[in-house]
């Protein structure tokens, strides 16, 4: 967060000023400089995404260039299905403001796979998240419902509803607050086919993976989780976590426990957007 601080100053100058100082004598006003031509105000960068894949499929990102330095992405999946609002009104956390709390704390850069869903739940979270220039939040469907059939269990999104379910995912970011939502899209449970990706092409999103799965998912033991996250990073990875406090309980402790560890391996801590990015050889 920007902090602005105005310093006040007393400063004995010309013009109006001579007189606060003491003195009623006032000078001749200098000739203005004539004015620069002003600059046309620069548009802003879109984000980097991949070029559709083979038939114009959505393309999948799953990590970045192995060669391109010591970098590593973690994301988070902000997870609530379209039909939990029940069990949230019950008092059960879908949120975890510890974690994003110690993120800001690491100074952490990290990419947010929001549902729509969630962000409707906690509004304030998403915009606040949104707005820190250390985050980026990224699309995970409105309902967390899946993409393909047989996806753990979950709830099906039949296919020609697809498109729809994102893009109100988007609607509700927007209703939160948040403005500047990246073009990105992390199928629920990682589950995809050709006929989801079919689907999507329209949409222009970069679909995101991962290469290392961090195991928080339902896990209570914190140092399993952390070992299994470092023995799988590489330069380039996108390390998938979760953040839900009732369905990834260890995710903040596992947090403290890999930031330090990378740095002294050497990694540098990066958004998605880095990431794909320079694989487009754009940064």
């Amino acid at each position: 967060m920007i902090t602005l601080v105005r310093r006040a100053t007393a400063l004995c100058v010309l013009g109006a000023a001579l007189a606060a100082c003491g003195t009623s004598e006032s000078p001749r006003a200098p000739r203005p400089a004539p004015s620069a031509p002003s600059a046309a105000p620069s548009k802003p960068s879109r984000p980097p995404t991949l070029a559709p894949g083979p038939a114009g499929l959505t393309p999948v990102f799953e990590h970045g260039p192995r060669t391109a330095g010591k970098t590593v992405a973690l994301t988070f999946d902000a997870d609530m299905t379209a039909d939990q609002g029940p069990r949230a009104a019950s008092g059960e956390h879908f949120d975890n403001p510890g974690l994003i709390a110690t993120l800001r704390r690491l100074k952490v850069p990290a990419t947010v796979f929001m549902t729509g869903r969630w962000a409707e739940e906690y509004p304030d979270a998403a915009r606040s998240i949104g707005r820190d220039p250390r985050f980026e939040i990224a699309n995970h469907s409105y309902s967390h419902y899946a993409y393909t059939d047989d996806c753990y269990g979950l709830p099906t999104v039949p296919r020609d509803r697809m498109r729809s379910d994102l893009e109100r995912a988007y609607t509700s970011f927007r209703k939160a607050g948040v403005r500047n939502a990246m073009p990105y899209f992390r199928f629920p449970g990682g589950c995809y086919d050709e006929a989801a990706r079919e689907e999507l092409t329209a949409a222009g999103v970069t679909a995101v993976q991962w290469d290392v799965v961090s195991g928080d998912a339902f896990a209570t033991d914190a140092d399993a989780v952390a070992r299994q996250v470092l023995d799988g990073v590489r330069p380039g990875s996108v390390v998938v976590m979760h953040c839900t406090r009732s369905a990834a309980p260890v995710t903040e402790r596992v947090v403290r426990a890999i930031v330090p560890e990378l740095r002294d391996r050497g990694y540098r801590f990066v958004k998605v957007s880095e990431l794909i990015g320079t694989a487009n050889g754009r940064a």
